[in-house]
């Protein structure tokens, strides 16, 4: 090989090098943004999907300490199911809630909610600010006795006498945070929450004054329960009141 037909080669052969360099570089340019472009393989069930509503009502419907977010585990399916539709339908109205649920079906929301009545009833006591014992004896009173002068049924006469609450529809109590439940009471009482008629929880709350509402609050997140409670199957006795059972 002469001296020309070796600098040829050579210089052939550099070309040929850079080109493979640059068909690299493009190579790696064009297939590094469909790589990361590729879906992760997400699996489609029921816990995947609801992890929107852990989000807030914690794994498995077991809310944290935060003195809002209620716990949903456990709770009776149908009243789930009734309070999800209410969200959608307006007659609750807090923001998040609307807004997940307004274009869900009849069928998915009964899906939600028999996920959730089938997870374990949480029922761990939660914070409550401090009151003076006058306070938790009226809100144990009311809990358990009512007041029989303002025609209001106890607690307990709905709820059952573990305050577990009792399928298919009544919610249990304990476990609740002293916030949620004052919130929940008083929205009642000023009709911001609604439930179909009989709207027996708007017409007690009318009843009782404000103070009444916290006390009954207060006195039932200091409460707690065994760990493998259910709601009762049914009521132990019929409620001494004629708007006596808790509506959806």
């Amino acid at each position: 090989m002469t001296t020309m037909q070796a600098r040829i080669v050579h210089k052939v052969m550099g070309r040929l090098r850079w080109t493979t360099r640059v068909l690299g570089l493009v190579l790696a340019v064009a297939v590094r943004p469909a790589l990361a472009a590729a879906p992760a393989q997400i699996p489609d069930t029921i816990e995947q999907r609801l992890k929107t509503c852990t989000v807030c009502h914690g794994a498995h419907g077991r809310a944290g300490n935060d003195g809002y977010y209620p716990s949903i585990g456990g709770k009776p399916g149908a009243y789930l199911y009734h309070q999800l539709v209410n969200f959608r339908d307006g007659r609750r109205h807090y923001p998040t809630m609307v807004y997940l649920t307004s274009n869900l079906t009849d069928a998915y929301l009964h899906e939600i909610a028999d996920y959730f009545a089938a997870q374990n009833l949480a029922i761990e006591r939660t914070e409550a600010p401090t009151v003076g014992p006058e306070v938790l004896a009226r809100g144990e009173q009311l809990v358990r006795n009512g007041d029989p002068g303002r025609k209001v049924p106890a607690c307990v006469a709905c709820h059952d006498s573990s305050l577990g609450g009792v399928l298919p529809a009544t919610p249990g109590l304990v476990g609740l945070p002293h916030d949620y439940l004052f919130a929940q009471l008083a929205n009642w009482r000023s009709g911001a929450r609604k439930a179909l008629p009989p709207d027996c929880m708007a017409e007690i709350t009318k009843r009782l004054a404000p103070d009444d509402l916290r006390a009954v609050a207060v006195w039932l997140s200091l409460q707690h329960a065994s760990p493998d409670a259910r709601p009762a199957a049914k009521l132990e006795q019929v409620p001494p009141m004629e708007c006596g059972s808790t509506t959806p």
